[in-house]
């Protein structure tokens, strides 16, 4: 049994799938318009829907002819959660890392002075 965060970066791991859902976050349309601009059959198509609906990032209705498919977004508002808690110990890390390097480039700058002489004290 997969998680469902698994099955959501599992599912955007390919970029067709992730251009797919790209279109559908335009709104809702047929299959034969999300399978337009890639130069694939319909069967490869109809594979990466399957994938994306099964990871429960897409649905896929029925109307007569026409099967509209449509973005179901909550599963990555999970991912960009679990992101989130990952983004924020990075830029705390980065934070740390400037505060090093401001410090390093004042204590350069400091040294400089002193072999320069303008470091020295007059008396």
């Amino acid at each position: 049994m997969t998680d469902q965060i698994s099955s959501t970066f599992s599912a955007l791991a390919d970029p067709t799938r992730r251009a797919i859902l790209a279109r559908l976050a335009l709104g809702e349309t047929s299959v034969t318009e999300i399978a337009a601009p890639f130069e694939m059959s319909m069967p490869a198509i109809s594979r990466h829907l399957k994938v994306l609906e099964k990871a429960g990032l897409i649905t896929r209705g029925r109307e007569a002819q026409w099967r509209p498919c449509k973005l179901k977004a909550e599963p990555l508002k999970q991912a960009s959660d679990w992101l989130e808690e990952y983004r924020n110990f990075w830029e705390q890390s980065f934070d740390r890392l400037d505060e090093y390097l401001k410090a390093l480039q004042k204590k350069e700058k400091r040294d400089a002075g002193k072999k320069n002489g303008s470091g020295r004290k007059r008396r």
